[in-house]
C-alpha cells in the first residue's frame, strides 16, 4: 500500500523563467490571443447556429471543433495567466490531475473530430449523390459521440495509470500547465508503462488518424482533377483548402511533440509547442476558416444585414 501512496499534495508551474516586466508583456499579449480565441469561436457558433443555411453535416462537426478549441484554451491558458502574475505559481494534485485528463481528452477528441470532417468533405466530393444519406444527421451525431467518447477514454486510461503512481517530491513541473509528460517525470517510480500507452495512444489519434486523413485527400484530389469545369475545381479545392491548413497545423506540431526524436532541450520545447496547441492554434481556427470560407463569410454579411434592418 505504501508504494502507492502519494506525499505530494501540490505542485509549482515554473512557467517562463523570465524577468517581471517580460512576464507582465506576456501576460498582455497572451490575455489578447485568449480573448480573439474566444472570440473568434464564439463568431463561429454564433453564425452556424443563427443561420439555416450553415446547417449542413460540416458545418455540425466545425461546431464541435470550436468547442473544442474553446475548451481546450480554456483549460489551460487561465492558469497560466494568474501564473504570470503571480511569484507563487502552485497547483494542488487534483486540480493538475483534472488539467493533465481534460488537456488529453480535448487533444485525443480533436484528432478523431478531423478525421469525421476529412471524411465529410471526401463523401461530399467523391460521393456528392448518395451524400444526404451517407452522412445523414443520425451518422453525423454517432460519429460526433464516438470522437468525443474515445477522446475522454484514452485520456481516463491515461489518468488512472499516472495515479498508480506514488510521487514523493520534486514537486516543481517544469511547464505552465500540467502536462504529461512533464508530470510523469516527478513521479518516483517506473513509468515505463504510461511512456507505452502514451505513444500507442499517439499512434492510435496521430498517425492513424493522419493517414486515414492523406489517403481521403488523395481520393479528393483524383476526384477534382477529373471536374470538367474550372469553376467546379476551384471551389472544390477551396473548400478543402480550410480543413488542410488546420489539419497540417495541429497534426504537425502534436506529432513534432510526441513523436520527434527529443532536442537538448526537451522541455523547453515542449512549452514552445504546447504554448501553440493552448493558444495559436485554437486562435487561427476560426480565422481560416472565416477567411478562407465564402459561405461563412456570407453568414457573416446576412446576419449583419439582418441586424441593420431591424
Amino acid at each position: 500500500m505504501m508504494k502507492n501512496q502519494t506525499w505530494v499534495t501540490e505542485f509549482v508551474l515554473l512557467g517562463f523563467p523570465l524577468s517581471p516586466r517580460m512576464q507582465m508583456l506576456l501576460f498582455g499579449l497572451f490575455s489578447l490571443l485568449f480573448a480573439c480565441t474566444l472570440l473568434g469561436n464564439g463568431v463561429i457558433l454564433g453564425l452556424i447556429w443563427l443561420d439555416s443555411r450553415l446547417h449542413t453535416p460540416m458545418y455540425f462537426f466545425l461546431c464541435h471543433l470550436a468547442i473544442v478549441d474553446i475548451s481546450y484554451a480554456s483549460n489551460n491558458v487561465p492558469k497560466m495567466l494568474e501564473n504570470l502574475l503571480n511569484k507563487r505559481k502552485t497547483i494542488f494534485f487534483v486540480p493538475c490531475i483534472i488539467q493533465t485528463f481534460l488537456y488529453m481528452a480535448f487533444a485525443h477528441t480533436e484528432c478523431l473530430l478531423l478525421v469525421m470532417m476529412s471524411y465529410d468533405r471526401f463523401v461530399a466530393i467523391c460521393h456528392p449523390l448518395q451524400y444526404s444519406v451517407i452522412m445523414s444527421w443520425r451518422v453525423c451525431t454517432v460519429l460526433a459521440a464516438m470522437s468525443w467518447a474515445c477522446g475522454s477514454l484514452l485520456a481516463l486510461v491515461h489518468v488512472i495509470l499516472i495515479l498508480r503512481l506514488p510521487f514523493c517530491g520534486p514537486c516543481e513541473i517544469n511547464h505552465f500547465f500540467c502536462e504529461i509528460l512533464s508530470v510523469l517525470r516527478l513521479a518516483c517510480a517506473d513509468t515505463g508503462l504510461s511512456q507505452l500507452v502514451i505513444f500507442v495512444a499517439c499512434v492510435f489519434v496521430l498517425v492513424g488518424p493522419l493517414c486515414v486523413v492523406l489517403v481521403s485527400y488523395a481520393r479528393i484530389v483524383s476526384a477534382v482533377l477529373r471536374i470538367q469545369s474550372g469553376e467546379g475545381r476551384r471551389k472544390a479545392f477551396f473548400t478543402c483548402s480550410s480543413h488542410l491548413c488546420v489539419v497540417g497545423l495541429f497534426f504537425g506540431s502534436a506529432i513534432v511533440m510526441y513523436m520527434a526524436p527529443k532536442s537538448r532541450h526537451p522541455e523547453e520545447q515542449q512549452k514552445v509547442l504546447s504554448l501553440f496547441y493552448s493558444l495559436f492554434n485554437p486562435m487561427l481556427n476560426p480565422l481560416i476558416y472565416s477567411l478562407r470560407n465564402a459561405e461563412v463569410k456570407g453568414a457573416l454579411r446576412r446576419i449583419k444585414w439582418t441586424h441593420r434592418s431591424m
